[in-house]
């Protein structure tokens, strides 16, 4: 079987689930990680981030970029708490922002190898509405995208945090030309796990990395929940969630910014969404440590 090719886009630093993502990805043996791209506020540290949990699973060789710092609306992710843990050999390395050669390095390859590269956003979603801005072709080279963002059933009026960062740019990719696949909150809850659980089962050097920068997160919470990993794994085991076809619209202005909104699907298949509504959560994690440990 041929592996998927995956661009990941990622806010990594802040919530620890995007460290537990991006570990899963070095190691499924059906992923093949052609580039990664960090966004929003101190995109430098993130990928300083990024480039110590890639270098802990043999992959010093990943491309990484720093992408977007502001935000086209919205709060951003203006911290990165866990650049606290970076050692002093990996913070001198150097990943000056530089959003043009993340979206050269992107559409290079998704032309390489046109209709089956995934686009996978784990953070707000200001990278790839701009990069869809930019350049209008990148869509449809695009096999398919899959998002770690919004809230869906039972609707709450609030909105989930990726969406809530750049409200603006959710409506964009929200619109853009593009099958995508959306993992909400609402589901993505129901795959949580204690500290103490989590110490206990990550070992060896990658997950052993991703617990040094985990530790900062456990300084004011008790748990890990894995939001972005659960999506990262549907990309290659879809079946792990019950989906159901609609069309996604973004609310950008009134009380709500950023919530998300299920509307009957179009007859366009270009805005064909598919949205998770269910997790079998005990398939995932077995999923998730059979691959990564």
């Amino acid at each position: 079987m041929t592996p998927t090719a995956v661009w990941l886009d990622t806010d990594i630093g802040t919530d620890i689930d995007d460290a537990v993502a991006l570990a899963y990805l070095l190691r499924e043996p059906a992923c093949r990680l052609v580039g990664l791209s960090t966004v929003t506020g101190p995109v430098e540290d993130r990928s300083r981030i990024a480039a110590a949990v890639a270098a802990a699973a043999g992959r010093a060789d990943l491309p990484i970029y720093s992408g977007h710092s502001d935000v086209l609306s919205g709060p951003g992710q203006p911290r990165c708490p866990q650049a606290d843990a970076l050692t002093d050999a990996e913070r001198r390395r150097e990943f000056p922002a530089d959003p043009d050669a993340a979206l050269a390095a992107l559409v290079a390859a998704a032309r390489r190898r046109p209709g089956e590269l995934t686009l996978l956003t784990i953070g707000p979603l200001t990278n790839a509405a701009r990069f869809f801005q930019a350049e209008p072709e990148l869509p449809g080279l695009l096999k398919e995208m899959v998002l770690m963002a919004g809230h869906f059933r039972p609707a709450k009026p609030g909105a989930e945090w990726n969406a809530l960062c750049d409200p603006e740019a959710t409506r964009i990719v929200a619109e853009a030309p593009v099958r995508r696949t959306w993992y909400g909150l609402d589901v993505t809850l129901q795959c949580t796990m204690p500290a103490a659980e989590v110490r206990r089962r990550f070992t060896g050097p990658l997950l052993g990395t991703v617990t040094r920068f985990a530790e900062v997160w456990f300084r004011k919470r008790d748990r890990l929940v894995f939001h972005d990993p659960l999506a990262a794994a549907c990309v290659f085991a879809p079946g792990l969630c019950t989906c159901e076809s609609a069309r996604v619209e973004v609310e950008t202005a009134g009380e709500h910014p950023g919530r998300t909104v299920l509307r009957p699907p179009s007859g366009d298949d270009r805005r064909a969404d598919q949205v998770a509504l269910g997790v079998d959560a005990a398939a995932f994690f077995d999923r998730y440590f059979a691959t990564v440990t």
